[in-house]
């Protein structure tokens, strides 16, 4: 739309984080290979819903990591609406590091949002929030830059939209853990641009963290990090 007292125009970013992953299987068990876990029953009745929150917005384009559980989420939300979903690897979640000495314990997964903003800090020892911003930032200056949409819909992770979130909101990069991604969430973000150059103006956030089906948060107590640190702790724990 056009801006009301300056030379310019606004658009949106639809960004959500995907439903509910499948983490752990019907028999107790990790998932095999995280980066391919689909969503779980939740999770799909929650991109479901978003789906019908979001039926009357007019996507120009869609967005997603390429994880299957952001690609089903999209898929949901889209439902009927005939738009190709692009795949963007830089927006794909925060990475772990790979063999680690001390083995994870749930603990480390409720905590780890907070131990990545910590100096020094690193996400289940892989990247820290810095290397995090530069490659989701990066992804997003390009999306943003490119002209042609003006209601985008973008499916990613709860680490990656709390960068996205800092970013908008002008806040400190170690605010991240402050902003909550609830599965299946839905934040809104506004973009003002210059009609004369296309220069990004200013961001604002118009909505957070809003989930269509407990828009109050009535069933929503625990961090979606701590529900999988219970979930995982009967997976982690020795079978005899």
């Amino acid at each position: 739309m056009e801006l009301p007292f300056e030379r310019g125009t606004r658009r949106r970013i639809y960004l959500m984080r995907h439903g509910e992953a499948a983490y752990v299987g019907g028999d107790g068990q990790l998932t095999r290979d995280p980066l391919a876990t689909p969503l779980s029953a939740r999770g799909r009745r929650e991109a479901a819903a978003m789906g019908e929150l979001l039926g009357p917005v007019h996507f120009d384009r869609a967005v997603c990591s390429g994880l299957a559980r952001t690609v089903q989420t999209a898929e949901l939300v889209l439902h009927d609406k005939r738009l190709p979903l692009e795949r963007v690897p830089d927006l794909e979640e925060v990475r772990g590091g790979r063999g680690r000495a001390v083995p994870i314990e749930p603990r480390d997964i409720a905590d780890c949002m907070w131990e990545l903003a910590r100096p020094g800090g690193r996400f289940l020892g892989g990247e820290s929030l810095v290397e995090l911003q530069a490659r989701v930032m990066g992804a997003v200056e390009r999306l943003v830059a490119q002209p042609g949409w003006k209601h985008l819909l973008l499916v990613a992770h709860g680490g990656v939209n709390r960068v996205i979130l800092a970013w908008a909101l002008g806040a400190p990069l170690e605010s991240a853990p402050h902003m909550e991604q609830d599965s299946g969430c839905l934040n809104v973000i506004d973009l003002d641009h210059d009609a004369d150059s296309g220069k990004l103006i200013r961001t604002f956030v118009r909505a957070l963290n809003v989930t269509a089906a407990d828009p109050a948060k009535h069933e929503r107590w625990l961090t979606t990090l701590e529900q999988q640190a219970k979930d995982f702790e009967g997976a982690f724990r020795p079978r005899t």
